[in-house]
């Protein structure tokens, strides 16, 4: 059983990191202070230092847990057999974008604050690590719809479009109030002709080289 010095110390944790979250997403991750998460969460500065070493700290802790459940969701839907490529592509773009628009107000902070080069196989701060994991495994999901012998370099490019083109989808909607699943049922049929667009123009593009 918790000791109650340990129950305060979790819930002034706790307390600090729904602070920063709301601030971070309400003001921006640039403007805010450690001071003032501080002050919003009830503490001292000095005692926010105990839990995190600085703003960095904070975002990693925010953003680890969840990038870590996404990336296991696409794992599994790659992971699916009796299934076409553009199927598999379908879904793990499905289940990306319902992620970004659950978390809309986190969505900068998971995916843009901090951010660095997508495509490299070790980056310094952990947090790309796992944006990258990402990225690898819709890397993965566009090269088995593209044809066998094409370059890397070049089905690498395929991806990265890809990849800018879901971030797109979601910055249409980040700051939309119209509830998840309406906006999903909605705009579902238009999400999934993307994708149809994506690989018709791919498709097109590969035959004219």
């Amino acid at each position: 059983m918790a000791s109650k010095q340990e129950i305060r110390s979790e819930e002034t944790k706790r307390a600090i990191l729904t602070a920063a979250a709301d601030l971070f997403a309400t003001r921006g991750f640039e403007t805010v202070s450690i001071r003032e998460i501080a002050k919003a969460a009830g503490c001292s500065h000095t005692t926010l230092y105990i839990y995190f070493k600085d703003k960095e700290a904070l975002l990693h802790h925010l953003s680890k847990e969840p990038l870590q459940s996404l990336t296991l969701q696409m794992e599994e839907t790659l992971s699916k057999q009796g299934r076409t490529p553009e199927e598999n592509l379908r879904e793990i773009s499905s289940k990306f974008i319902h992620f970004c628009l659950r978390n809309r107000t986190m969505y900068t902070l998971f995916f843009m604050i901090k951010a660095s080069r997508i495509d490299v196989e070790e980056p310094e701060k952990e947090l790309q690590t796992l944006r990258n994991q990402l990225f690898g495994l819709l890397r993965q999901a566009v090269r088995r719809c593209l044809p066998s012998d094409i370059e890397e370099e070049k089905a690498l490019a395929h991806a990265r479009i890809y990849f800018y083109t879901l971030h797109g989808i979601v910055g249409s909607y980040t700051h939309s109030e119209e509830p998840l699943d309406s906006l999903m049922e909605r705009l579902a049929p238009t999400f999934a002709l993307s994708v149809d667009v994506f690989l018709a123009g791919s498709q097109k593009i590969m035959n004219r080289e």
